[in-house]
């Protein structure tokens, strides 16, 4: 890894020289040559003077390019700074609401579990009113439990743990993960073709936290698609060394304008009660963590597809 970034540098640093030249040196040197020319004079000298001319304005153009694409380049970096510091706040916001939301939920546990266990010796005038009590502390239950996973996506949202770097096999890692999903939608009629690249891709990453990403992936086109449907995975080795996995599924798609929303804290366009909105950007932070990418391709009644892109890293680079 440490040749590969010595090449790099040793790259950037030419074509930085090659643009001072593209940029300062050749508009000059041309001017020069058509100062020069018109001095000559004769047909020549003003072929070459209209020549250098076009050129110059060829290369103000270029110029003129150049500085608007990285205008709109600075843009969006700008945007990705302010998201970032947005999410690093909210994520220390979410952490502290997290636990003091679970104070009172740890204590109405206990109180219904306490009222489960009087129950036996609780008089009611009719079956019927038992049957309602025994309902309503069901449903109090299941209320907090839901409210519990809210919370512990909060924190899993905020936390922040050292990742592991160690070689990982990209389509093993996948193929356990589909395994675990095709368990829970054997009675749906949904399909997970795997195109997996031979050899398989191998790079250096996190294991774990990987696989967070994959499930909660995997699972999202899963229950977009409802009871039937296809999930195609695609994995192939990159350029760099990394690896590219491509997850599409063949359900109703996402809006164009809930694209970039989906990787927001808190944005679902599931049912209430079915999503608390965090899966996605705790993909996204971890994903960016590993020094990836996670990107999504979509159209309405078309599907949709997540792209995560991973480098190969190294213990230090981490």
């Amino acid at each position: 890894m440490q040749t590969t970034r010595i090449c790099c540098g040793r790259k950037s640093n030419c074509l930085h020289k090659l643009l001072i030249v593209e940029r300062y040196v050749a508009p000059v040197v041309t001017l020069l040559v058509a100062l020069a020319a018109l001095q000559v004079g004769g047909r020549n000298g003003l072929f070459i003077a209209v020549s250098c001319a076009v050129i110059l304005v060829l290369l103000g153009f270029r110029l003129w390019w150049d500085l608007t694409g990285s205008q709109k380049e600075i843009q969006v970096l700008n945007a990705q700074l302010i998201q970032s510091q947005k999410l690093s706040a909210l994520g220390e916001l979410s952490a502290g609401v997290a636990h003091e939301i679970n104070n009172p939920l740890a204590v109405i546990t206990q109180e219904v579990e306490l009222m489960e266990m009087l129950l036996p010796r609780a008089r009611f005038e009719q079956q019927e009113d038992r049957n309602d009590f025994v309902e309503c502390l069901t449903e109090i239950d299941r209320q907090v439990e839901r409210c519990c996973r809210i919370t512990r996506g909060m924190l899993d949202f905020a936390r922040k743990r050292e990742a592991v770097i160690q070689e990982t096999d990209m389509n093993q890692l996948i193929d356990d993960m589909v395994r675990l999903v095709e368990l829970e939608i054997r009675n749906k009629d949904i399909f997970i073709e795997r195109r997996y690249a031979e050899p398989a891709p191998c790079v250096n990453t996190d294991p774990p936290l990987l696989r967070q990403v994959i499930l909660n992936l995997l699972n999202n086109a899963s229950q977009a698609m409802g009871g039937d449907g296809r999930i195609i995975i695609t994995t192939c080795r990159t350029e760099d060394g990394g690896a590219e996995l491509r997850f599409k599924d063949t359900g109703p798609g996402i809006a164009k304008e809930h694209l970039d929303k989906i990787f927001n804290p808190f944005f679902t366009t599931k049912e209430p009660g079915k999503g608390t909105g965090l899966g996605l950007s705790i993909c996204m932070r971890i994903v960016n963590e590993l020094g990836g990418t996670l990107a999504v391709e979509s159209e309405r009644g078309k599907g949709a597809e997540f792209i995560v892109c991973l480098p190969s890293l190294t213990q230090s680079e981490d």
